[in-house]
């Protein structure tokens, strides 16, 4: 049986090169395609597609997946969301959670991959039970790092108490590609020789290293990886599908894809990639290897994010600094994966703390939740001293956030009737009132004017009888 592969081009691909931009016609467009190809799954929606539909896009996300699942007749769907957070950026109440897992599910996604940013696996336990009852497959990915916490010991561990969790499977999910081949080979090894799930491998090219980790964990006996399609593949997405089925091929790992499908979807890939490096959206920063990642630690999706804040305050020539303050927030912040949402959170103070030539002169309100322990469990313990300054004396949450939580979803239902006609409509203002809320305002005006403009069929036989 050879290695599995999954496609990441049409969700993390663009997400890590330029900002999820990339709109539904040209998703569907190539996923028709891709599905012939053989792949075990296709990443298409989760992450921050959700909210770059309807921020950016103009478009519904949830339309977005519907569209892709009747092109998609042979390949299996993937998303990803954040356990507790889903795709916002604050935990949601247990009923909401599984709401939101059903809906995924009736919309056509097969497996869904959660993760917390924390490793705090109390923070997944809805998510899991929620996706297996809907029938979905359920994969737990953890949030891979270095420090002096984060060692092979403690994700062995951690693998462990998932397949205990119920997951179907374990992904290692390197966001920043700071996973070296020694170390990939004995965290694979380790995690197989403990536990008897399929191991998937997710990583970056950014720091030059992600091909070499990815062989070696391959040897070690990892089932899937993670690749993109050429045209969107290397830099700060993942490596290029083609150069590993090719490589792969007819030795026992060999992945056995339909080269005829990869190719007859590069140039359609290509014209998309050539209209965002046009407009700018496309950094060419981001196609570049950076093996200063493997010291600051930083996703490509965050490095993106970094630039566009940068590019907006006209600060583009503060970047180095703000690279070498996020390792500073980092381990004051107790070493936590740099992973959505605390790549954000941390990505956004350290621009503060650069930009405003204090350290935390202004904190954003997610930094302040954090250290009041309202994402979970923190890997290591905090820098008391910044604590202090943040928070003062305030009191800590140890038990898991969501339990302080009173069920939600009636009452979301009930305050968004006037705007939402569907439970999708009113997940999608859960995640993102404001920007949800104009977003389908306007959607609903426009059907109900065109709903107005069609002749009835009374007015038709009147015309006919006349």
């Amino acid at each position: 049986m050879g290695v599995k592969i999954v496609e990441t081009s049409l969700r993390d691909g663009h997400q890590s090169l330029f900002a999820t931009r990339m709109t539904t016609e040209e998703v569907v467009s190539m996923a028709k395609i891709l599905d012939n190809a053989g792949y075990y799954a296709m990443e298409v929606w989760g992450g921050a597609t959700f909210d770059s539909c309807m921020r950016f896009l103009n478009e519904d996300p949830w339309e977005r997946l519907r569209e892709v699942r009747k092109v998609c007749k042979k390949t299996k769907l993937q998303m990803l969301f954040r356990g507790q957070n889903i795709l916002g950026y604050r935990h949601y109440s247990d009923d909401v959670v599984d709401m939101f897992c059903k809906k995924s599910i009736e919309n056509g996604i097969d497996i869904i991959r959660v993760f917390d940013a924390l490793n705090d696996l109390r923070n997944l336990r809805q998510a899991v039970e929620s996706t297996k009852k809907y029938g979905g497959e359920c994969q737990i990915a953890l949030s891979y790092t270095t420090s002096p916490v984060h060692t092979i010991e403690y994700y062995t561990n951690l693998a462990k108490e998932v397949e205990k969790l119920g997951a179907d499977s374990i992904c290692i999910k390197d966001m920043a590609g700071v996973l070296l081949p020694n170390d990939a080979r004995e965290l694979i090894t380790a995690i197989k020789k403990n536990t008897k799930l399929p191991i998937e491998l997710h990583s970056h090219s950014t720091a030059g290293v992600c091909e070499l980790s990815y062989m070696a964990a391959i040897e070690a006996g990892c089932d899937i990886i993670d690749t993109c399609l050429s045209p969107l593949s290397g830099g700060t997405a993942q490596p290029s599908t083609q150069a590993f089925n090719t490589v792969l091929k007819g030795t026992k790992y060999d992945p056995a894809l339909n080269v005829d499908a990869l190719h007859e979807c590069e140039p359609v890939m290509e014209k998309v990639k050539a209209k965002y490096l046009a407009n700018g959206l496309l950094n060419p920063k981001a196609l570049s290897v950076n093996p200063n990642i493997l010291k600051y630690q930083v996703p490509g999706g965050m490095l993106s994010n970094l630039m566009n804040q940068l590019k907006a305050q006209n600060a583009m020539d503060r970047y180095d600094e703000v690279l070498k303050e996020i390792p500073r927030v980092r381990k004051d912040m107790g070493y936590p994966p740099l992973v959505t949402p605390l790549s954000q959170m941390v990505g956004t103070q350290s621009v503060l703390n650069v930009l405003l030539g204090e350290r935390y002169k202004m904190v954003v309100n997610e930094i302040k939740d954090y250290l009041h322990g309202k994402y979970g469990k923190f890997p290591a313990p905090v820098n008391p001293e910044v604590s202090k300054k943040i928070i003062g004396d305030d009191k800590i949450i140890t038990q898991r956030p969501a339990d302080l939580l009173k069920p939600e979803f009636e009452s979301l239902k009930e305050k968004y009737k006037d705007i939402a006609r569907s439970d999708e409509d009113v997940l999608s203002l859960a995640l993102f009132e404001s920007v949800a809320s104009e977003f389908l305002e306007k959607k609903y005006q426009t059907q109900d004017v065109k709903e107005e403009e069609k002749p009835s069929d009374e007015v038709i036989s009147f015309n006919i009888v006349i």
